[in-house]
């Protein structure tokens, strides 16, 4: 490659030359031969001048090389100039009787004439016959004048140099052809590569256009931290938060302008900087992937919350190669869903006061029930208990609009939990034709809020219960991994679809099946449960399939047992 740029600037050099500086250039080296013999001659040979071929030679180069200098050979054609190398070997020719003076053969001279007409545009049999015969018409002066060796000697003299001429340029076509291909070949390597560089560029400029036209930010990094790509979205939102949380003046900031030192923020308060660890490129960097991370951006006063997710970079053989971050800003409907808690749990407290006077005075009309008729105590039940159903529902909604749910962990026995919520559904159980059951070996120690997890046992059987319409059992079942407890709440009920059940911690949500079948709820039981549950540090899960039941999954955090005294 080296090789071949070298060729073409030498080219590109050679082009912009003169044709009279191009001639003169190209028989410059025979030129200098010849004025090197000139002056060598007084002291080496000095008999060479007395040969009239040698003066006829020599002048014959003199009027060459003026002709070089002072015809125009723009007037003429490209092949105008190869006069010049045909005359140049009849000058070789004539100064070889000066072999008779002691000159060593200057044949081996016909060289530089040779290759210049070989590399000429002129056709390849021209040329080998040019090359041929020019040198052996201009040996025939020698040939007649030296008698001295016999005739076959004189003959084999006369053609040697004519041959190896034209094995000279047999050699240079060659040589010239073999360079055509691979001067051919790599312009059309450069062409394809100028062909695939433009059509890298036009993906680039339209991934850019993509890029910039998204509302969301994105941000690409290699393995070591260093950014790729960053599109203008996200550059915007960076800019705006390291303007906001810059430092009055006259103050220093504590960290560099990179994501550690913009005021990522999070949590219930909008005050607690994220660490470091948590925040999402640093995540993304640590090889992980994960949606739907919330982050604030800003001061609490004017942040911006943001969805992130990211996803790795690998290679073919599955080396983390870096990731790719996109943040989605969510203010609007954080603020949304906000302003719609506040809504609700305004609501639910105002009707919870009237409702708790309502179901009061029933209860008091229900013990003092002997001066009514059986019609008319029936009628107060049905209110009492739909009154109650009420203050439950809005029992449910004030927790679920509360931003956070508060817990007390403390040393508690689970097995007792799981007893006593199976206690309390025991009527229900029997009303619904449904069975209960539990496997948990006692005693079961963890960490956990004995209240709310009560609450979230009994969301769960209640649940399964209810969701089992035809009958069927209900079994509570547990186990421990390493420092977690595992309880499972398993049903022979109506199960989901897999679709339904992605869904189905979302808050009000309830499946088409549940709706068609005129199951009474809301659609929240299973949204606080999850939030109790992530409240103790657990998680959550639900495997189901239609007409097959469905089983839930919490996941809490264990303890050991109590210590001997």
């Amino acid at each position: 490659m080296a090789r071949q740029r070298l060729i073409r600037i030498a080219d590109r050099y050679v082009e912009a030359l003169g044709p009279r500086a191009r001639v003169l250039i190209c028989q410059l080296p025979l030129a200098l031969m010849m004025v090197g013999v000139v002056l060598a001659t007084p002291a080496a040979w000095p008999a060479l001048p007395d040969s009239l071929f040698c003066r006829y030679a020599l002048g014959l180069q003199a009027a060459v090389l003026a002709a070089c200098v002072l015809v125009p050979w723009q007037r003429f054609g490209p092949l105008a100039p190869l006069v010049i190398p045909v005359l140049d070997l009849v000058a070789i020719g004539l100064l070889r009787e000066g072999s008779s003076a002691g000159l060593p053969d200057p044949g081996v001279l016909s060289v530089l004439p040779v290759v210049w007409i070989s590399a000429s545009t002129l056709s390849a049999a021209a040329s080998l016959s040019v090359s041929f015969i020019v040198p052996l018409l201009a040996a025939m002066p020698w040939l007649l004048t030296d008698r001295t060796a016999p005739p076959a000697a004189r003959a084999a003299g006369a053609v040697l140099v004519p041959l190896m001429m034209l094995a000279v340029s047999l050699a240079m076509r060659f040589a010239r052809a073999r360079l055509r291909h691979e001067q051919w070949r790599i312009e059309s390597k450069e062409a394809e590569l100028q062909a695939l560089l433009e059509d890298s560029r036009e993906r680039e400029r339209l991934l850019n256009t993509i890029l910039d036209t998204v509302d969301v930010g994105i941000v690409a990094v290699d393995a070591g931290g260093r950014r790729l790509l960053t599109n203008s979205w996200q550059a915007q939102l960076e800019e705006s938060a390291s303007a906001a949380s810059a430092p009055r003046s006259g103050e220093q900031p504590a960290q560099p302008p990179a994501e550690e030192g913009r005021l990522v923020l999070t949590g219930q308060d909008r005050s607690t900087p994220l660490p470091l660890e948590r925040r999402p490129i640093r995540r993304a960097l640590a090889g992980e992937s994960f949606a739907d991370y919330l982050v604030r951006f800003g001061e609490a006063a004017a942040s911006r919350v943001l969805s992130t997710g990211a996803r790795p970079l690998k290679n073919d053989a599955g080396d983390f190669r870096g990731a790719v971050v996109v943040f989605n800003e969510v203010t609007g409907l954080v603020d949304a869903l906000a302003a719609k808690d506040e809504v609700v749990s305004t609501v639910s407290h105002e009707f919870r006061t009237p409702l708790t006077s309502i179901i009061g005075n029933l209860d008091l009309v229900l013990a003092d029930s002997d001066g009514l008729d059986s019609p008319a105590v029936r009628r107060v039940e049905v209110a009492q208990r739909n009154a109650e159903r009420l203050l439950a529902l809005v029992s449910d909604l004030l927790m679920s609009a509360s931003s956070a749910v508060h817990v007390h962990p403390r040393r508690t026995d689970l097995a007792g939990l799981v007893e006593a919520s199976l206690g309390s559904a025991q009527a229900h159980a029997q009303a619904s034709r449904v069975c209960l059951a539990m496997d948990v070996p006692g005693p079961l120690w963890a960490n956990v809020d004995p209240l709310r997890i009560s609450q979230a046992l009994d969301n769960l059987v209640s649940n399964a219960i209810k969701y089992s319409p035809d009958g069927g059992s209900v079994r509570i079942s547990a186990s421990t991994d390493g420092g977690l407890v595992r309880l499972h709440v398993e049903d022979t009920g109506m199960g989901m679809t897999a679709a339904d059940a992605g869904r189905v911690f979302t808050r009000f949500f309830r499946s088409p099946a549940v709706r068609d079948g005129s199951i009474p709820g809301a659609g929240l039981g299973l949204s606080i449960t999850k939030a109790i549950v992530e409240r103790h540090g657990g998680s959550i899960s639900c495997c189901t399939r239609p007409g097959q039941g469905s089983t839930f999954t919490l996941e809490l955090p264990a303890d050991g047992p109590p210590a001997a005294f």
